[in-house]
């Protein structure tokens, strides 16, 4: 199928994409990537009047770090995340998860920012934005503002994004000393859409854990993080009961919904099973320091 008519506008600067935005309203799209728009545009489940087409702003390019912190371009490309030495000192569970998305010519073409905004609710970034407490740096023709990761996904494919507004860059904190992490998912096969991912990340000292994250996709409308099951970590010695107990809390704490792919059922018991393989090897990684 081909998409429905609409208005092409290549912006130059910043600038120029905004002012669009702001005329355009709820009837604009901005172009990035492109990998989810415009299939959904061929299929018919959206119909812009306008995009904006992105993909000259290299200002919006770029991986940075600052006194620890990593901030990330919107129009990143994701191929350059995987490949960074950067990313993987600064960020691992971020360079680990990024190797699920789709497959590498997706990852080519496909941004950062394009990801997030878009929000699907079985993709792996907005659960490692969660997970790692990142910030979002949006910009209007009015201005900028931050948004903490934890309130910019708010539904099934939306977010805290206003219609005037562009997503600029991710920030993303500096990683404490000793964390270890992990992203694990199962789908139905490689490249494919999750049925169920996590998130985790684990501290430890003296052999109890003294702070978890633990965030999933596939179980709802945008990424879920699960604060219980991390509460049942925190104090506890780090091994396999404790992960029992937080995998038992987190499938309970679900309520997926079942399709063509998988049941709900299935669904919550691999949110058990991925929960104990994700801190398991988390705690591997706080022991070995790697």
């Amino acid at each position: 199928m081909k998409p429905p008519p609409f208005q092409y506008k290549r912006a130059s600067t910043v600038e120029e994409a905004l002012t669009a935005l702001a005329e355009g309203g709820d009837e604009t799209k901005i172009l990035a990537g492109g990998q989810s728009l415009i299939a959904m545009m061929n299929l018919r489940l959206v119909r812009p009047q306008m995009l904006v087409d992105i993909n000259r702003l290299t200002t919006l390019d770029y991986i940075r770090k600052n006194n620890g912190t990593l901030a990330l371009g919107a129009l990143t490309r994701q191929a350059s995340v995987e490949e960074s030495s950067e990313v993987a000192e600064a960020c691992p569970l971020m360079a680990e998860a990024i190797r699920y998305v789709a497959h590498k010519p997706i990852r080519n073409r496909g941004t950062i920012g394009g990801n997030l905004a878009h929000n699907d609710p079985t993709s792996e970034l907005p659960a490692v934005a969660v997970a790692l407490d990142a910030e979002f740096v949006v910009q209007s023709s009015k201005g900028k503002r931050s948004i903490p990761a934890a309130d910019f996904f708010t539904g099934y494919l939306t977010t805290a994004l206003a219609p005037d507004e562009l997503l600029t860059e991710v920030r993303v904190p500096a990683w404490p000393e000793g964390q270890g992490w992990s992203f694990v998912e199962i789908s139905p096969r490689k490249g494919d859409y999750a049925l169920v991912g996590v998130a985790a990340t684990l501290q430890v000292q003296d052999g109890k854990c003294q702070a978890a994250r633990l965030v999933y996709t596939g179980v709802g409308e945008h990424a879920h993080r699960i604060s219980e099951a991390e509460q049942a970590l925190v104090g506890n010695e780090a091994g396999e009961a404790a992960f029992s107990e937080a995998a038992d809390i987190a499938r309970r704490s679900v309520d997926p919904s079942s399709d063509v792919h998988a049941s709900a059922g299935y669904r919550r018991d691999l949110v058990a099973v991925l929960t104990r393989r994700a801190l398991a090897q988390a705690l591997e990684r706080c022991e070995k320091g790697a």
